[in-house]
């Protein structure tokens, strides 16, 4: 007599049964058909004495507006004047220099939403490449690799009023940037000053002071706007604009 049937048979239960609990499981999973994942797009340009762009994608599998997990990945490239000893020349010397960095990261991290508002960490890795130049020629550096860590909070101290802060710290260069700002709601946005600053392994330091329009909309799109003074090392006080775009898909 062939037990092979009796067997199959229990084998069909079996899979039956784990195929239950998976639907179970899977149906408490946030899916993309259901809309319960939201990515926004974002970019920036920081353009003075020193220029700086950047775009992006923010991934929450949960839901933007609510906590959980969120991947944040982005690129960004920039250029500003330096004085330094160039080492492309054939006979190093003190002269004023170009610093072209293009950079990218992959972050993941968690925010926490409150009453009061939403605060973020993140981690992962960044990469980027540098290049040189001055009137001896151009000097590719090496690409660097490293660790950032991102943190911000999003806070509103009243019904009309934001206090907002990020930290970025990275390792690849050896870099810190820092932004401040408060806004006071009207028109529709948040008006008020701002404070940055941005420091790396050169002994660089940037700090912009200025005022910002946070929050207003352009149909789809979300902007922010800012304007003021730019105060760099071994360079002259200049005017600055910076734009910050976002948009949920």
């Amino acid at each position: 007599m062939s037990v092979r049937p009796v067997a199959t048979i229990r084998r069909s239960a079996h899979l039956g049964r784990w195929l239950a609990t998976l639907g179970t499981l899977l149906a408490d999973v946030p899916s993309v058909a259901a809309g319960e994942w939201d990515v926004v797009l974002f970019g920036s340009l920081d353009a003075g004495a020193a220029t700086f762009v950047s775009a992006g994608a923010k991934v929450a599998p949960g839901g933007a507006t609510r906590d959980g997990f969120v991947l944040l990945a982005g690129v960004g490239a920039g250029q500003r004047h330096e004085r330094g000893v160039c080492a492309c020349a054939r006979l190093p010397a003190v002269s004023s220099l170009s610093r072209s960095t293009a950079l990218g990261a992959a972050v993941v991290g968690y925010q926490w939403f409150h009453d009061w508002g939403v605060a973020a960490l993140f981690v992962g890795p960044e990469g980027s490449v540098e290049v040189l130049s001055g009137s001896a020629g151009s000097l590719a550096l090496p690409p660097r690799w490293g660790l950032r860590l991102h943190g911000e909070i999003w806070a509103r101290p009243s019904d009309e009023t934001l206090l907002q802060a990020t930290v970025i710290l990275g390792s690849s260069r050896e870099d810190a940037w820092g932004r401040l700002a408060w806004g006071y709601r009207l028109w529709d946005a948040y008006l008020g000053p701002e404070a940055s600053l941005y420091a790396d392994r050169t002994a660089y330091r940037k700090w912009n002071f200025g005022l910002h329009a946070t929050d207003f909309a352009l149909g789809r799109f979300g902007l922010r706007a800012s304007a003021g003074v730019q105060f760099e090392t071994d360079q002259r006080p200049s005017p600055y604009l910076a734009l910050a775009v976002w948009t949920t898909l």
